[in-house]
């Protein structure tokens, strides 16, 4: 906070980005204005990646892996939402099921780990009541992390990658920052309907 607060008074900064939580943007952007600043502050952002009919699909899940399972999901730059445009959606998401379901979970001694656990107890706690939300709200549960155990790290925060599928815009893991291992996957039927999505 002492560094943000020193560039939001700069004389020699001109402009602010900001990707967080929207409490801290809503500092951000007030201070900054107050600052005549020019600001862009995403509050609670999602991250929406699309994929087109035409994609290459093995390189689409690649990326979304990455993008998704990276860091437990907890960047502020992460994908947490793909939108499928067309016929591509049931491919899409078997891929991203399977691949996801290979991937190394583990503490950060381990080499061969892909994906550690999440910061706090509270937050693993977090993501699992969005992860039942979810299915509540009647989002179709590919993967779940819930439950996830290590051998010799059962007290540990760790959360499987988890996948939904069939999520429409009103529901609570569409709207909400998870900022966790957890991806949403929205059907649509053209790029006009992605695009005005995003």
């Amino acid at each position: 906070k002492e560094v943000v607060d020193l560039i939001l008074g700069s004389k020699d900064i001109s402009s602010i980005s900001f990707v967080g939580s929207t409490p801290v943007a809503k500092y951000i952007y007030e201070t900054a204005a107050k600052n005549f600043k020019r600001v862009q502050a995403l509050g609670g952002a999602k991250n929406h990646l699309v994929v087109m009919p035409d994609a290459n699909i093995d390189q689409a899940v690649d990326g979304i892996m990455g993008a998704a399972y990276g860091s437990a999901g907890e960047r502020c730059m992460a994908i947490s939402v793909v939108v499928a445009v067309g016929n591509v959606a049931n491919d899409l998401v078997e891929k991203i099921n399977l691949k996801s379901q290979k991937l190394k979970v583990g503490p950060w001694t381990d080499p061969e780990s892909e994906m550690g656990p999440v910061i706090s107890k509270e937050h693993k706690e977090k993501i699992e009541n969005y992860i039942s939300k979810g299915v509540q709200e009647g989002a179709s549960l590919i993967s779940d992390g819930r439950n996830f155990k290590i051998q010799g790290y059962e007290n540990g925060y760790f959360i499987g990658p988890t996948l939904f599928d069939k999520v429409t815009k009103d529901m609570s893991i569409y709207k909400d920052e998870i900022f966790g291992p957890v991806l949403s996957v929205v059907r649509t039927n053209n790029y006009s309907e992605a695009l005005s999505l995003v």
